[in-house]
């Protein structure tokens, strides 16, 4: 999923000033994995005490909130519960089907990195593992492994998380989740979003696919509304996981010095305004499904057999889902009612909706196990949005009128939570980080004229 940016005809306006600019950045900033992050100006990671520039004002195009009460509702509330969150035991373990045939064409990916992988056990070494309390790794364990116990896949929890929750398949999703062959457990906390090495015309074919053939343009050359939310969706979800990219990237492969790639960040996202605005919009999207869903949320069992942590994962749910802030600043993040008005609004969301699964069915060409994981578990959670705000017609959810999978529930949470990293890291560096690249294209570009 590290593909070239986003389509735009654009794109290539002072490309070569951009290239230049980041292959000398490239040489002279880097920064340890264990040691603070430094930005890739390698100069100051302070940004600018300037007030009264904000790029991003005013409502959300097609959402009901402003970009400044997002951002302040973001770093104060919702971030500091989410990062919290997904940490729980509930919210970690994610299930899922890593190894299946690309159903568009032969698999060619290659990644360059060995961050690529998840490292996952076969079963014959865990004897009982849905059973059994986890004790440690046996030296044979440690083989798969490679010698790194905080690499190992934590199934011990399964035979419990799974209590009180519904064996459903999402209409929106190509995976079936209440199939349970081929699937594992995968510890996202161990296997984090970040930069692979995948890249190339694998990974460029991927997103080319989702946008040309899954987001068509009417014959017009204009979105209707409907068209125009799934295009903004995958713009923003692609936005996100760029940031992600940019934000713990590996600038020096032979002395494994990981920081942030900021002129990655401006060349792929900031500097392509529409992105950063589908960001937010993604983002506002996916809160609304989790508070329309609130007291379904809330009521729903969160056991994994540690009263102690499950105790804390339902205040966790209900602070995010009840939060008196957000219900006081931003109270419909996204108003759904107005979609599929008309005749042909059934026939219209029938289409997306088979737009959509093509778009995850995608996730099964991706030539890299890390991406293909955190693609499908990020495409699952807006599948499970799409699900909550389009399936049922009223805000009443705890008549069973909507039934979640837990594996559903989990990719919606983490979801959020990457989107709303992504929020942060544009809104704390954006600004200075364009101030900087943009003084820098204009000062090649005059000595190129």
């Amino acid at each position: 999923m590290e593909s070239a940016g986003q389509v735009d005809p654009r794109r290539r306006r002072w490309s070569w000033a951009v290239g230049a600019l980041i292959a000398v950045l490239l040489a002279t900033a880097a920064t340890s994995r264990n040691s603070p992050k430094i930005p890739l100006f390698g100069i100051t990671n302070k940004l600018c005490p300037c007030s009264g520039s904000r790029k991003y004002t005013g409502i959300v195009e097609d959402c009901c909130c402003e970009y400044e009460t997002v951002d302040a509702l973001n770093k104060e509330v919702l971030h500091p519960i989410l990062q919290e969150l997904v940490t729980t035991p509930f919210f970690r373990y994610f299930r899922v089907k890593l190894w299946c045939d690309c159903p568009f064409w032969p698999d060619d990916g290659m990644c360059v990195l060995r961050d690529c992988s998840v490292c996952e056990c076969p079963e014959s070494e865990f004897p009982e593992p849905f059973k059994k309390p986890f004790h440690g790794l046996s030296a044979d364990d440690l083989i798969c492994q490679e010698g790194k116990p905080q690499a190992t896949v934590d199934r011990t929890l399964d035979n419990k998380v799974f209590r009180g929750w519904i064996e459903v398949d999402n209409p929106w999703t190509y995976d079936d989740e209440t199939d349970n062959a081929e699937m594992t457990y995968v510890n996202l906390q161990l296997n984090p979003e970040r930069y692979t090495g995948y890249a190339g015309p694998s990974a460029r074919r991927i997103w080319e696919a989702i946008y040309a053939e899954n987001c068509p343009k009417d014959p017009s050359g204009e979105f209707c509304q409907e068209k125009r939310v799934l295009y903004k969706l995958i713009s923003g979800l692609h936005s996100s996981i760029s940031i992600h990219i940019a934000s713990d990237y590996l600038l020096d492969e032979a002395n494994n010095l990981w920081g942030e790639n900021l002129g990655l960040l401006y060349d792929r996202v900031l500097r392509h305004p529409e992105r950063v605005r589908n960001l937010y919009f993604t983002f506002l999207f996916v809160l609304r499904a989790v508070t329309k869903a609130a007291d379904y949320l809330e009521q729903a069992e969160y056991n994994t057999g540690n009263m102690e942590e499950d105790l804390k994962t339902q205040s966790l749910v209900r602070q995010l889902v009840y939060n008196p802030q957000l219900q006081i600043a931003c109270p419909l993040p996204f108003d759904e009612a107005k979609l599929w008005q008309g005749e042909s609004g059934p026939e219209l969301k029938q289409q997306i909706q088979r737009q959509f699964r093509n778009i995850s069915a995608l996730m099964d060409c991706v030539g890299c196990e890390k991406c293909r994981l955190w693609g499908k578990l990020q495409v699952l959670g807006l599948g499970t949005a799409l699900k909550i705000l389009f399936s049922v017609d009223n805000d009443n959810l705890t008549n069973q009128q909507l039934q979640l999978h837990r594996n559903e529930v989990i990719a919606l949470a983490n979801l959020l939570n990457r989107l709303s990293e992504s929020v942060k890291f544009v809104h704390e560096k954006g600004p200075y980080v364009e101030r900087i690249m943009e003084k820098r294209i204009s000062s090649y570009a005059s000595k190129s004229s």
